[in-house]
């Protein structure tokens, strides 16, 4: 597991996929998308998916060092030759998109003693 101790900045990404199109989404994405990611991005924090609330959703986590870390890593993935292959590939699958970078808050009573 990744810990976000040393990489304080997350992108939260959500994308809304057309309704029954999950499956076919999520194999275009771990065939076209995410051997570029791991190789731009890195590791992710992980992937979910909604099961309550708004529906259809596919959630994934990205940990960065800072803002200009995350503008690096996001420039390598936009401008990865094959990269416009999974847009074209999944453009049809996607309804929205949002994407949030938030800050990890530092709370004393939920940090883990070393």
């Amino acid at each position: 597991m990744i810990s976000t101790t040393d990489l304080p900045l997350v992108d939260h990404r959500i994308y809304t996929i057309r309704l029954r199109k999950m499956g076919e989404f999520i194999e275009v994405f771990d065939r076209l998308a995410m051997p570029i990611l791991l190789k731009t991005l890195g590791h992710p924090l992980g992937f979910w998916t909604s099961q309550v609330g708004p529906l259809n959703q596919f959630v994934h986590l990205w940990a960065y060092k800072s803002l200009a870390d995350y503008e690096a890593r996001s420039l390598a993935r936009d401008s990865h030759p094959e990269f416009p292959a999974y847009l074209a590939a999944s453009e049809h699958l996607i309804e929205a998109q949002e994407t949030r970078l938030i800050r990890r808050a530092h709370l004393p009573s939920a940090e883990v003693a070393a």
